[in-house]
């Protein structure tokens, strides 16, 4: 839990500036990197600082292949950088920003070189094991990292940890089930925590059979009951490998042991993390499933700002259900819970697998339910491996990856 509270004693005051874990000191306004900017969480933190444009101001935008979207951005909060990863969309990037003064930049070590400049806060959402150098970039500047990019931890847990303990960076998460956790143990009371409970949708097959299932098209996948999402993370949500990735990740997080990570199934999303300490006491955190409430508490932390998210109506809502996940008929969270188990590349090679599965699926190449089974034959496949550096991580993100191709043409075939 250090990681994250490892400046618990800084100050945090508007008028009197911000104080980061460095020691520097910026009067007035904070300044903010945005990785991933034209993402499903990167345009919901570029909403937030566009509600308070007195006290951030923007350095680097980094988006993907949407350059009409971040030219947009960058315009709207006056950064002062705008960097676009597919390199062939440079050249549309600069035409969009001409006159404005923002830098254009574009390819894969402008993205590097953006999330390496030295910033107060950084939103890494780059989604995938492409974000894990930058992400690494970021923390190595030693400032606050708002964590959205669940392969940091699970596939280079070690590696980062050792890069934020080295540089002196905040770990800060996003996720709305690991900012719960981050909020219920506001306290501090973290030797008195027995467990922790991250909660689940479900998804939208929380009652399906495996028959249906095994039939499962993509327009019904894709069916998110709650939240609104980009189609990887929707897809995750069906299979429930995303909880499986977010069990792997609080392991990281908040220095646990997988058998004191628990998961609950909560359709109403309204309850998003649970904190059960030795006394008997349950601390939890509620709000309404709008990524805007724990990208704005990372975002003003460790003080709070305002939003217009929706407010939660407890007497409208009437009533909360909660049951235990199907591992049966979700083997994500089994298989999560393995990997973490056995550590080393393995929940590397998870995450990837996942990756290329997912993809094969919105493809229309495999079934609903052969996400999974191709995930489990990879990782039998290639077994236990280490992963002690950042190349050996990529390096068995790569052999997953062509594994996994393998399996899903054989499925395909």
């Amino acid at each position: 839990m250090r990681r994250i509270w490892r400046v618990a004693g800084i100050r945090s005051n508007e008028s009197d500036g911000v104080s980061t874990p460095n020691g520097r000191e910026e009067k007035g306004m904070k300044s903010v990197t945005v990785l991933g900017s034209t993402g499903s969480i990167g345009c919901s933190t570029v909403d937030l600082l566009l509600q308070a444009p007195e006290r951030f101001r923007a350095v680097a935008l980094v988006g993907g292949r949407n350059v009409q979207r971040l030219a947009e951005q960058a315009r709207a909060l006056q950064a002062e950088q705008a960097v676009i990863a597919d390199e062939a969309c440079l050249p549309e990037l600069r035409a969009l920003l001409a006159g404005t003064g923002i830098m254009a930049s574009g390819g894969r070590q402008a993205v590097i070189e953006a999330a390496a400049r030295q910033v107060d806060w950084t939103m890494a959402a780059i989604t995938g094991a492409i974000g894990l150098e930058p992400t690494l970039a970021a923390v190595r500047n030693g400032g606050f990292v708002a964590l959205a990019n669940k392969e940091a931890l699970v596939c280079a847990g070690d590696v980062m940890l050792r890069a934020v303990e080295q540089a002196g960076a905040t770990l800060l998460p996003v996720d709305s089930e690991h900012n719960a956790i981050f909020q219920s143990m506001a306290d501090r009371q973290v030797a008195e925590v027995e467990k922790i409970v991250l909660t689940a949708s479900g998804g939208p097959f929380r009652r399906a059979t495996l028959a249906e299932m095994e039939k499962a098209t993509l327009e019904a996948a894709l069916k998110h009951p709650t939240w609104t999402m980009g189609a990887k993370i929707t897809i995750d949500s069906a299979t429930m490998f995303n909880k499986g990735l977010e069990v792997i990740e609080a392991a990281r997080l908040f220095a646990l042991t997988e058998d004191r990570i628990g998961v609950v199934v909560h359709p109403q999303s309204v309850v998003h993390g649970l904190v059960q300490y030795s006394d008997g006491s349950i601390v939890a955190q509620m709000g309404s499933a709008d990524m805007r409430i724990p990208i704005a508490h990372t975002l003003a932390w460790p003080a709070r700002m305002a939003t217009n998210s929706p407010r939660l109506d407890l007497a409208a809502l009437g009533r909360m259900e909660f049951e235990e996940p199907d591992e049966v008929r979700f083997p994500a969270l089994r298989l999560a819970r393995e990997s973490l188990r056995v550590g080393g590349a393995v929940p590397t090679i998870l995450s990837a697998a996942n990756e290329i599965a997912v993809e094969a699926f919105l493809g229309g190449a495999i079934g609903f339910l052969d996400i999974a089974r191709v995930v489990e034959g990879v990782m039998l496949a290639l077994g236990r491996q280490s992963a002690d550096s950042l190349e050996e991580v990529l390096h068995w993100d790569e052999e997953a990856r062509r594994a996994a191709r393998l399996r899903t043409a054989s499925l395909a075939a």
